[in-house]
């Protein structure tokens, strides 16, 4: 995960990635957001909604709602091009 992302150097996760594998893959802090210890119902989580938007960003491009790709760098290669597309529209908005 360095060679890729050199400048990260915090990570939120959901609770499934609380297992110690995932925190002795990489040398970036990961951050488990989780429920408060006896919360009953739903509580907004921290961080939580940076993650949730981003997917419905990302989700506005038909080719990334369904699994087509035959190969990981493809999949990789148009949720590259999805993101592309988010930042220009941002960009855009701001002009």
């Amino acid at each position: 995960s360095r060679r890729p992302w050199p400048f990260l150097a915090r990570c939120f996760a959901d609770r499934a990635y609380a297992g110690s594998r995932v925190a002795q893959a990489s040398s970036i802090a990961v951050s488990i957001v989780g429920r408060a210890p006896g919360q009953k119902g739903f509580a907004v989580q921290p961080r939580r909604w940076v993650v949730e938007r981003s997917f419905a960003w990302f989700g506005r491009c038909r080719r990334l709602a369904r699994d087509h790709e035959a190969t990981v760098s493809s999949a990789v290669a148009f949720f590259t091009l999805a993101a592309a597309m988010v930042l220009v529209r941002r960009l855009a908005q701001t002009l």
